[in-house]
């Protein structure tokens, strides 16, 4: 569709009824296409990237518990954690969010 507006010189109106697309739906893929090339065209994932309950005084709170001796369980850090933050967490956030801690180191 990029192609036929840029090379062919077909109106962006044509294009878009051909391919069954709305007129700002070509102007948003031409945008990615200009700032990143063919890798702007693909999908990327959508919502959060990251652990983002996960950050700021919560981990701090987690990574002291992680220091003081024993491994707590994730269950049990995630339980304090609703106590001390009134946050739900799952524990499989808190392993996520520890393992990308090890690994970033």
């Amino acid at each position: 569709m990029l192609r036929r507006v840029s090379v062919e010189n077909a109106s962006v109106t044509n294009a878009t009824e051909e391919y069954g697309v709305s007129r700002p739906t070509y102007y948003q893929t031409r945008a990615s296409f200009e700032q990143s090339g063919i890798v702007g065209l693909v999908p990327r994932k959508r919502g959060p990237q990251g652990p983002h309950k996960v950050r700021g005084a919560v981990l701090a709170f987690i990574q002291e518990k992680q220091m003081e001796g024993e491994p707590i369980r994730a269950r049990q850090l995630a339980e304090q954690i609703r106590k001390k933050f009134d946050l739900d967490i799952h524990p499989r956030t808190i392993e996520r969010a520890v393992a990308v801690k090890k690994t970033v180191r």
